[in-house]
Parts: structure tokens; C-alpha cells; sequence
């Protein structure tokens, strides 16, 4: 695979925190500002270093993660949306969301935005003329999000429509961000892969000549198109949206199973945010509205270990002023040392009761051992003077370790 720039600009997978889990569609500036003075104070020297507003900030009415059909959205006059002014009072008198980036900057931070593939559907009924003279429904293509009424698809064999692209990300790069998430693109139950679309904004990406990660959404991705991703993105999503349901945690492993052969250094298989902590403050989960994670302590050890292992990006989904006994899971050195320095990683064995996985790195090697059983079931230290990363007990192969149900037993050898 030749190498690309692109790749250069994540030499590992991301981490930072994203607003949707906690705030859905609705997240404010203070809100994002509490965010990111959080996450500078406590998370940055482990690495947590992006701070992402997720989907509607140029929807004025936004209050939830229920989206409003056929909403008025901010936009400007060349069919680009803009943040909302009653939400994110800095981007008045078309700052954008350059004042905002600028204070993440300020902290030490990097700052990030979500945006859904294509034009918006206000933009093709006003026929706004676009970048280069053209107009929207010349470059629109009906193939509408089956959940999200605001766009239309761009028809990238169309002249104008790379040009629109080109034009929107020139824009994201003049206010400052770091880090895109688009939706809408990865998979699609209705039109499969959007890969025009994709190479399109890579494109885009690439002649703003800023350093600007790209991460697709939702999965599943297919895997079939492992490569095509490698070479257009930074990380790309495995899972339809991940929340805090055992169902879904044991779910992953055959899908991080199956991905963990794909992950490359600067191109990430992404099996989605970590739900943790104060989540779902403004955010419904299937009209779930209990404002805390429902993990328990080991399923979030299970969690954590496993999107370590896999090399993933590490996406917090919880208002962070609220963290609470998490903190200390999330900025446990060992594992996320363990996450950095691995070179290889996969699944050794699985079974109804334990799934096994080994990583290597040039100074260590690893073990997990996953009870996915509803019972605490026991496995032997597996090598001579390790260690288990997670109580940070020193053991020999003599011994025998339990592991809750549910949980992980990891070792450093």
C-alpha cells in the first residue's frame, strides 16, 4: 500500500470526546467549552486531545437526539451550513465556528464537527448558486438518509459537485477544524457505500491543505471495501450506533475479530464512542433515558480492553464535568500504553464462556481473556511474572485468576 499524507496526520487512533451520547443533537457552546476545559484539565496527558460537536449545530431548535423533519437549519448563501447563532453565540456575524475552534485550540486541544454527506435540501429548493456558478439542483442526487430528512446526496459524476465539496471543506478549514466525522456514507441500507462521496471529500480534504482526520459513519462497513477505505479515510465505523447493552458488547467481539487484520497505522476500523459515565443528558437511546452508563464496572474494563486491543479510536461519550468513578478506567496508563505500543493483535480462541486474545509489541507481549458468561469463571496466569493491567497484581503461571462475568483478565508478560 503506497503511503498517504493522510495516514501521517492519525499515526494513532484519535481520542477525545464527542457530544452526541450525552447531549444528542441539541449540544450548546457552553456545554462544549465545560467539554474541552475537562478534558484539558484531566484527560489531555493521556492522550485525549479532540473534542467533537456531533450532528444539527445549525439547527436553531434542536433539543434532543429526536430529529426534527424538515427543520430550518443556518446555512449560507452558497448552500454551506453554518453553526446556529441561539446555540453557538461566537458564530455570529459569520464567525462560524472559527472563535470556538480557537478556544479548543487555546487549551491544547484539536476541535472537530460532524456533517452529513451532501447538500442541503433547503439549498436545492432555493436552487442557491454554489461554488464555481453552479446551482444545487444541478448537483443534487435523490438518494435521501432513510433517518435524517436535511440532505440530499451529491451526483459526483455532475459538474459542480466536486467543486461544492471543495468549497465546504475549504470553509471547515477556515474556521480551524481538525477532525470530520460525516455520516451518512459509510453504509447505507438503501444505497449501500457511498464511494464517490467518500473520494470526493478526501479530495477536498487534501486540497485545503490543512491537517483535517477523516472519520465515516455509520457501519457496518463492509469489509470488501477494507482497502478502498484504507486509502480514503482515517477511520471508518464497524457497528451501527454502540451503546451501553451487554448485547452489544458481546456483539463486537466477532466484528473486532474480523477487523483487527485491517488496522493499519494512520487508518482505523472504528466500532464507535465509548459509552460512559453522564450519558444520555439530553440523548434518548431507543427512549432509554437513564442519565448514567448501564455497564458495570468489568463490562466497561470489557469494553475498553477490547477497542484497545483492536487499536480504536477512543471517543468519550459522557458529559465529562460529571465523570465520575470512570476516570479511573479511562486513564489507566498501563492499558492505554498497551494500546499505543501493540504492532499485532487478534483473537486466539472463542468460546460461549471465554474469548482469548494476544497482542505483541517490540518489548511485550499480551493476553486477554474475556468471560462473555453470565458466571465468574477462572483461567491460569498465562506466562511466568506477568502482570494483570488492570489490578496491577503481579503473577506467575501457577496462579489462577477469576474474572466476573462479563469481564477481563489482562496480562503484560
Amino acid at each position: 500500500m503506497a503511503e498517504k499524507a493522510f495516514r501521517t496526520w492519525a499515526p494513532t487512533a484519535p481520542m477525545g470526546w464527542n457530544s452526541w451520547d450525552c447531549f444528542g443533537a441539541s449540544v450548546t457552546e457552553a456545554e462544549v467549552k465545560a467539554n474541552a476545559d475537562y478534558l484539558a484539565n484531566h484527560l489531555k496527558q493521556s492522550g485525549y486531545e479532540y473534542v467533537v460537536v456531533d450532528i444539527q449545530w445549525y439547527e436553531p431548535h434542536a433539543d434532543s437526539s429526536v430529529y426534527h423533519a424538515f427543520a430550518d437549519l443556518a446555512m449560507d448563501d452558497r448552500g454551506r451550513l453554518v453553526p446556529s447563532a441561539n446555540r453557538f453565540p461566537s458564530a455570529a456575524n459569520g464567525e462560524g465556528f472559527g472563535p470556538l475552534a480557537q478556544y479548543v485550540h487555546d487549551l491544547g486541544l484539536k476541535f472537530g464537527i460532524h456533517i452529513m454527506r451532501g447538500i442541503p435540501r433547503q439549498a436545492v429548493a432555493q436552487n442557491v448558486t454554489t461554488a464555481g456558478g453552479y446551482h444545487a439542483r444541478d448537483i443534487a442526487a435523490n438518494n435521501i438518509c432513510p433517518w435524517n430528512s436535511d440532505m440530499y446526496g451529491l451526483d459526483m459524476t455532475k459538474p459542480g459537485a466536486q467543486e461544492y465539496y471543495d468549497s465546504l471543506l475549504a470553509l471547515y478549514a477556515s474556521w480551524g477544524v481538525d477532525f470530520i466525522k460525516c455520516d451518512d456514507i459509510a453504509e447505507s441500507t438503501l444505497y449501500g457505500m457511498h464511494r464517490a462521496e467518500i473520494h470526493a471529500l478526501r479530495q477536498a480534504i487534501d486540497k485545503t491543505g490543512r491537517e483535517i482526520v477523516l472519520s465515516l459513519s455509520p457501519g457496518p462497513a463492509n469489509i470488501n471495501y477494507g482497502y478502498f477505505l484504507q486509502e480514503n479515510a482515517n477511520m471508518w465505523r464497524l457497528t451501527d450506533d454502540f451503546w451501553d447493552t451487554w448485547r452489544q458488547l458481546k456483539g463486537m467481539f466477532p466484528v473486532a475479530a474480523k477487523w483487527a487484520p485491517m488496522v493499519r497505522p494512520g487508518t482505523w476500523p472504528d466500532p464507535d464512542m465509548l459509552p460512559l459515565g453522564a450519558i444520555r443528558q439530553r440523548s434518548v437511546d431507543g427512549g432509554t433515558k437513564l442519565p448514567h452508563t448501564r455497564f458495570t464496572t468489568d463490562e466497561q474494563k470489557t469494553m475498553l480492553t477490547l477497542w484497545a486491543l483492536l487499536r480504536a479510536p477512543f471517543f468519550l461519550g459522557g458529559d465529562l464535568p460529571q465523570t465520575g468513578d470512570e476516570l479511573a478506567l479511562i486513564t489507566n496508563q498501563a492499558v492505554l500504553a498497551m494500546r499505543q505500543e501493540i504492532t499485532d493483535a487478534h483473537e486466539e480462541q472463542a468460546t460461549d464462556m471465554i474469548v482469548s486474545w494476544q497482542a505483541q509489541s517490540a518489548a511485550h507481549r499480551y493476553f486477554a481473556f474475556f468471560n462473555i458468561s453470565d458466571e465468574d469463571r477462572q483461567v491460569s496466569a498465562p506466562t511466568e511474572q506477568c502482570t494483570e493491567l488492570w489490578q496491577g497484581t503481579q503473577l506467575d503461571a501457577s496462579q489462577n485468576v477469576t474474572i466476573p462475568a462479563h469481564g477481563v483478565a489482562l496480562f503484560r508478560a
